[in-house]
C-alpha cells in the first residue's frame, strides 16, 4: 500500500500517512511557468495499491486536474489498484438539474475520475447520497457523524441537547447525529430563499427553549443560512448555539460573518485545508478526520469491511 498526496490538503495527507505509520509517496505536482500541471513519481509503483489524497476544493479546477493527472500517471506507472480519496468532493451540489439548459456536474465530474483510471472512490460526507451512484467504480462515503458526537458529548454532555437541521433536506443526517447523542431531540429551521445565494430563516419547527442548540449540515460556504438559523434559534429561546460542519469551505467574507453571528462556536473538519483567516478566528475549531479515513484506507488495503466503521 502506498500513500500519494496532491497539494490541495497536504496536512491531512500526512496525518493520514501518519496514523498508518507510512510515508507519503515520493512524488512531486508542481506548475509548469503557463500554470500547466506536471506529476512526477520518484518510486517504484508498479504492482501497488496507491491511494490519492485530494480535496477538490478552492479553486475547484485546479485541484481536479491534480487529482485526474497524478490518477493518469500512477496508471501508466503500471499501479495495480488506485483509489482516488476525495475527502471534499467539488461540484457535488451541481448534482441535479435546477432549471432547463443546465449541467449536472457531479456526474461529470465522477466520469472524469474513472475514465482517469481511478479504481475505486473514497468521500466524506457527500452532499448528496445518490452521487454515490454517480460513479461506475466502488463508492465508499464516509460519515464524519462519529467524530462530531464524540466531540459534542465531552464538551456539551451534562447540557440538554436539540440537534438542530438548519433546511428540510437535512433532516436525516441530524436524526443520525441525534441518535448517537442519546436520541437527543430534533428540531429543523424553516428557511425560505428569495435568489440563490441570499437566505432568510423563517420558523422554528420544534421546542428550543433553555437548550443547548447543535446545528448540523454537511457545508457552510459563504455562512448566512447558518448565521441566521442561530439568531433565530437564539431568538426561540436556544440556551446557545454551535455549529457543527464536515466541509468547511467558508468562501467570501463567511469567517467574519461567523465571528460577529450568535453562534457560541464553529467546528469543522480539516476535510478543506483551513485558511489562515479560519486558524486565526477564536470561534472556529477544527476537528481532524484523519484517523476515519486512515482507519478506512486500511480496511480497503485489507479487504476488510468499511460499513462496520459506524456501527
Amino acid at each position: 500500500m502506498k500513500i500519494m498526496a496532491g497539494n490541495s490538503n497536504l496536512p491531512l495527507a500526512r496525518a493520514i500517512s501518519a496514523y498508518l505509520e507510512m510515508p507519503l509517496t515520493d512524488a512531486s505536482v508542481r506548475r509548469f511557468a503557463d500554470e500547466e500541471v506536471f506529476v512526477e513519481i520518484h518510486e517504484n509503483v508498479r504492482g501497488e495499491d496507491v491511494f490519492v489524497v485530494q480535496s477538490t476544493a478552492y479553486p475547484a479546477n485546479d485541484n481536479l486536474m491534480e487529482l485526474l493527472i497524478c490518477i493518469d500517471a500512477l496508471r501508466r506507472a503500471s499501479a495495480k489498484r488506485i483509489t482516488a480519496v476525495v475527502p471534499y468532493f467539488g461540484y457535488a451540489r451541481q448534482d441535479r438539474k435546477p432549471g432547463p439548459r443546465t449541467p449536472i456536474s457531479a456526474k461529470l465530474v465522477a466520469n472524469l475520475i474513472t475514465q482517469a483510471g481511478a479504481d475505486r472512490v473514497l468521500a466524506v460526507d457527500l452532499h448528496a447520497g445518490q452521487i454515490q451512484g454517480f460513479f461506475d467504480i466502488p463508492t465508499d462515503n464516509l460519515f464524519a457523524a462519529s467524530v462530531m458526537a464524540a466531540d459534542i458529548q465531552t464538551r456539551y454532555g451534562t447540557q440538554e441537547l436539540m440537534v438542530v437541521s438548519p433546511d428540510v433536506g437535512g433532516v436525516v443526517r441530524a436524526r443520525s447525529l441525534a441518535k448517537r447523542l442519546n436520541n437527543a431531540p430534533l428540531a429543523i429551521v424553516d428557511k425560505r430563499r428569495d435568489r440563490p445565494g441570499q437566505s432568510e430563516v423563517m420558523n422554528i419547527i420544534g421546542d428550543v427553549k433553555g437548550r443547548m442548540c447543535i446545528l448540523i449540515d454537511d457545508i457552510i460556504d459563504s455562512g448566512g443560512t447558518l448565521c441566521n438559523a442561530a439568531q433565530a434559534l437564539m431568538d426561540a429561546g436556544a440556551a446557545g448555539v454551535s455549529a457543527y460542519i464536515t466541509h468547511g469551505v467558508l468562501s467570501g467574507g463567511a469567517v467574519a460573518r461567523v465571528s460577529n453571528s450568535a453562534l457560541k462556536e464553529l467546528v469543522i473538519t480539516d476535510t478543506i485545508m483551513p485558511t489562515e483567516a479560519t486558524a486565526a478566528s477564536d470561534r472556529i475549531r477544527v476537528l481532524t478526520i484523519a484517523p476515519l479515513i486512515g482507519e478506512a484506507v486500511r480496511r480497503i488495503a485489507d479487504e476488510s469491511s468499511v460499513s462496520s466503521l459506524f456501527d
